[in-house]
């Protein structure tokens, strides 16, 4: 007898215990998502409502002046684009771009971070020089790097007999003149976030690895790499996608020129919506470059980021 008292009035606390955690957590998802509305307001406002209205335009012929008039076309813009040769260019130059600033910005901002992580005279003047021009908007870089490769300017003047004339006129030299560009702009950034992993390596691992006889390849390569993985994978992925994105400088210094050389993805884009107002092919190319960014980051997060231990 005295046993089922004692079983009823464990399972009656049992039973209180559990709706009190369960009115508890009902009361604090209640009031963690007061919190965030506001975040989640214009997270749908201006994230989620203009994606799905532009997946939604991609399948049309937008009429961009009567949207109620416009035609469905289903996946009809999509295989437009594979017969599309001024965007086939575009992806290839695209490409193009982020095959040559990529591994310049990448390795550069390493170099810059392990050489400037010793204490020497005048270093945080160096860290200071170096980040400076990436806080200058991307219309500031293009005006100050067009004089510089304008006919006279020190940037033809330094590529000396390699060109005659301004780089940005030439086929050949036009897309290097903006990978210098965008290397001399955005390298201070990941500079900046390398050398912060760079610090957060523990001195004692390079004293043990000096007695042990360890060389500086050897110690670069078993310590330094293994311990900056996660901030050179940040690095990788977040440099690609950005140049994915490339639209300021071609737009400020050679407007896609000469002869298409320079047009890009995004470039490309801007020229269908805002100039030639087809919003419903525009917007096929968008999503594209959207599908081919969800790749190229899966694959760098595959071959960076796997083995993590």
């Amino acid at each position: 007898m005295a046993e089922n008292v004692d079983t009823a009035t464990a399972n009656t606390s049992s039973g209180f215990f559990n709706r009190f955690i369960s009115e508890r957590s009902t009361r604090e998802l209640i009031i963690g998502l007061l919190f965030a509305s506001p975040y989640l307001t214009l997270f749908a406002v201006f994230m989620l409502y203009p994606l799905a209205k532009g997946l939604y335009m991609s399948l049309f012929e937008w009429n961009f002046l009567r949207p109620s008039e416009s035609t469905f076309v289903g996946v009809g813009n999509y295989a437009r684009l594979l017969s599309d040769p001024v965007f086939w260019n575009a992806l290839w130059n695209t490409l193009e771009f982020v095959a040559m600033t990529v591994p310049l910005i990448v390795g550069l901002s390493l170099v810059l971070a392990l050489g400037l992580n010793k204490e020497l005279v005048g270093d945080r003047l160096l860290q200071f020089l170096y980040f400076s021009p990436y806080v200058l908007t991307v219309s500031v870089v293009g005006l100050i790097w067009v004089q510089m490769f304008a006919e006279g300017g020190i940037g033809t003047f330094l590529l000396g007999s390699l060109i005659e004339g301004s780089p940005l006129n030439s086929n050949l030299w036009a897309m290097p003149s903006l990978v210098i560009t965008t290397v001399w702009w955005q390298t201070g950034f990941y500079f900046a976030i390398l050398l912060a992993s760079r610090q957060n390596v523990p001195e004692r691992l390079y004293e043990a690895a000096r007695l042990d006889g360890a060389g500086p390849w050897r110690m670069f390569r078993d310590i330094t790499l293994p311990h900056m993985k996660n901030g050179l994978l940040f690095v990788v992925i977040a440099s690609t996608i950005f140049q994915f994105q490339v639209f300021g400088q071609p737009f400020v210094m050679t407007r896609g020129g000469p002869s298409g050389e320079t047009q890009t993805l995004v470039y490309y884009l801007y020229q269908l919506g805002f100039e030639t107002r087809q919003l419903g092919f525009g917007s096929a190319v968008g999503y594209t470059l959207l599908a081919i960014l969800v790749v190229v980051s899966a694959l760098n997060y595959y071959i960076v980021g796997t083995n993590n231990e």
